[in-house]
């Protein structure tokens, strides 16, 4: 899956545009870009609800940046890589909260 991240000027935050399996144009908000385990991940939040799945519900997918703004992603085959995935993207969004509280 080859996709452009684009930078939204209204509130300054990247944005990335991808067509889903079903043919559905969808444009997320990137939520984070990290690595695990040497490999680049990054997490997707869709601006519009996306049938099959709950609001907010942010996507996790592996990451590749190719020239210019074109990125590559792929699917997370295995469950055990997933949930590492998931783990990290968690203690980020903790680590975040946790800087933002002590900014106040």
């Amino acid at each position: 899956m080859s996709e452009n991240i684009n930078n939204n000027e209204e509130f300054d935050e990247p944005t990335v545009s991808m067509t889903l399996e079903d043919g559905t144009e969808l444009t997320c908000d990137v939520i984070a870009i990290f690595p695990v385990d040497d490999k680049e991940y990054i997490a997707l939040l869709p601006q519009t609800p996306v049938a099959g799945y709950e609001e907010n519900e942010v996507f996790l997918y592996r990451y590749k940046e190719l020239d210019g703004d074109d990125i590559e992603l792929s699917q997370i085959e295995s469950e055990d890589e997933y949930e590492a995935v998931a783990d990290a993207f968690d203690e980020l969004l903790d680590e975040e909260e946790f800087n933002n509280f002590d900014e106040e």
